[in-house]
């Protein structure tokens, strides 16, 4: 892509998500939202109820917490993106005091003018009702008096609680307040837990469930129910995740025209990182991967701490979250824009892998067809270059599956059964010969893994991430291409 194109290409990629208040207007629609909830729905059965809680805030140090980010399966269904929430799904129509029908209900942070001067504007309930599309949306502190009587359900499905959550003095109805309510309403003890951890009741453990003296409690249905509904991709979610990896995309391009080996592994996980930025991209999906020589043997090195990456391959595995969808794209590319020889070697054996692993994606074929074609190249690649005497002895060398889902996690749910049209995964083996192993010295130190993020279509596999060049000689091309980060220069500090 030439200079022109790429800047024409960025200005509408921008512009087009850009609202006339400034602030992103491609957000997934409340209609999804809504249709996800009557999804669900149908999968539960009759006479049941799901409640599904916002993720905890996370504490950083002292008073400093974590950027906040919601559960995937509570904004899947919600589009909330604040802490401290609650949303009730029933199978069943119910009624009101007044006499109304409803079938759910959704609990939200309370407006507070002090704590919105601190930590930014509240939807509200009105804002939930309005932006969200719910007709029941309540402040959180109504959930610790519901009222909902959970023993006239035949069953209530949650997600098992992670007892993680602090309580706040400054809330009144915070996320560990609503949980305790929760657990109160339902019956649920620690008792229960032990027993469901322990594996003591076996015709319990068998049906996955447990009763307690109030209600019949499933915490594993709702992991399925929520799995197969995100394995496979709404047109909404498919421009959000293809922008997440077009990005990610353009990150890799950009380093690769930018790297040198005096670059230190931090820098050039910063370059990729403001790319991402400067498409809109809110977050990292995952702590970014930058590893050079034998530091990226380690599959989920994130010190990324290598002052100078010298003459090594530098892997790269890194994502960029948009609106809540992420991408996941590795290239690994040589410091100094030429393969050597053995780099070349090993390189070339992960890219026929891949190549074999992508065409393996089809739309029927069992979810581990990638996995058993590009592990048998890599077997026997490895074998004829002397680095294992048999096939079986390869997996030290490559150690981690090929594919797994991606959406509003990097590793999203699913079923991993066949594959279905709409569905997106990675396709990424990869070779990693520490420092050390029993092979000639010549290989120590070079890994190498190549990600790729496929859309299974009825038309074949489709490569959304195809921007960033994958073939070593492509490679090499784009690497002997000027950077706009070449004359970019900051004050020595010394």
């Amino acid at each position: 892509m030439n200079l022109k194109l790429s800047f024409v290409f960025t200005v509408l990629f921008v512009c087009a998500a850009i609202a006339q208040n400034g602030n992103p207007n491609d957000y997934l629609s409340a209609q999804f939202h809504k249709e996800r909830r009557e999804a669900l729905r149908a999968k539960m059965p009759q006479n049941s109820v799901a409640v599904f809680f916002g993720n905890p805030i996370r504490n950083r140090a002292n008073d400093v917490d974590f950027i906040y980010h919601q559960d995937p399966d509570f904004y899947y269904l919600t589009g909330y993106k604040e802490p401290n929430s609650v949303l009730v799904i029933f199978s069943n129509n119910q009624t009101n005091k007044d006499g109304k029908s409803f079938n759910e209900l959704l609990y939200v942070q309370e407006k507070n003018p002090r704590a919105e001067q601190w930590t930014g504007v509240r939807l509200g309930t009105e804002g939930a009702k309005k932006e969200l599309g719910f007709e029941n949306a309540f402040n959180g502190a109504a959930f610790l008096n519901s009222g909902i009587d959970y023993a006239s359900f035949d069953t209530v499905f949650f997600k098992e609680f992670e007892e993680d959550t602090r309580n706040s003095k400054n809330e009144k109805a915070d996320l560990y307040k609503l949980i305790g309510a929760f657990k109160s309403q339902i019956g649920y003890n620690e008792k229960v837990k032990s027993q469901m951890d322990s594996n003591v009741q076996n015709e319990i453990n068998a049906k996955k469930s447990i009763t307690s003296k109030k209600a019949t409690i499933n915490t594993k249905s709702i992991l399925t129910y929520m799995a197969s509904l995100r394995e496979k991709k709404s047109k909404e979610e498919l421009v959000l995740l293809t922008k997440a990896v077009r990005i990610s995309a353009m990150g890799q391009r950009e380093i690769m025209k930018a790297m040198h080996p005096g670059m230190s592994e931090t820098e050039i996980q910063g370059i990729h990182e403001f790319v991402y930025k400067k498409y809109g991209s809110e977050f990292e999906g995952y702590p970014s991967i930058v590893g050079a020589g034998n530091n990226g043997c380690v599959l989920h090195y994130i010190e990324n701490s290598k002052m100078k990456v010298e003459n090594d391959l530098v892997l790269m595995d890194l994502g960029a979250e948009y609106h809540g969808y992420t991408a996941d794209v590795t290239r690994t590319i040589p410091a100094n824009g030429k393969f050597s020889t053995e780099q070349k070697l090993i390189y070339d054996l992960v890219y026929d892998a891949q190549e074999a692993g992508i065409a393996a994606a089809k739309v029927g074929n069992n979810f581990n067809m990638p996995d058993a074609a590009a592990r048998k190249i890599i077997s026997v690649g490895l074998v004829k270059l002397g680095i294992v005497k048999t096939e079986q002895e390869s997996r030290k060398y490559f150690p981690h599956g090929t594919s797994h889902h991606i959406g509003l996690d990097v590793h999203d749910p699913g079923l991993y059964n066949a594959f279905e049209a709409d569905m997106v995964v990675t396709v990424e083996p990869g070779i990693y010969i520490p420092n050390g192993s029993d092979c000639d010295k010549k290989w120590w130190g070079i890994a190498v893994r190549i990600e790729d993020d496929i859309l299974i279509t009825t038309n074949g596999p489709v490569n959304l991430s195809a921007e960033a060049p994958r073939k070593s000689n492509e490679i090499e091309a784009l690497m002997n291409e000027k950077s706009v980060l070449d004359t970019f220069s900051v004050p020595s500090l010394d």
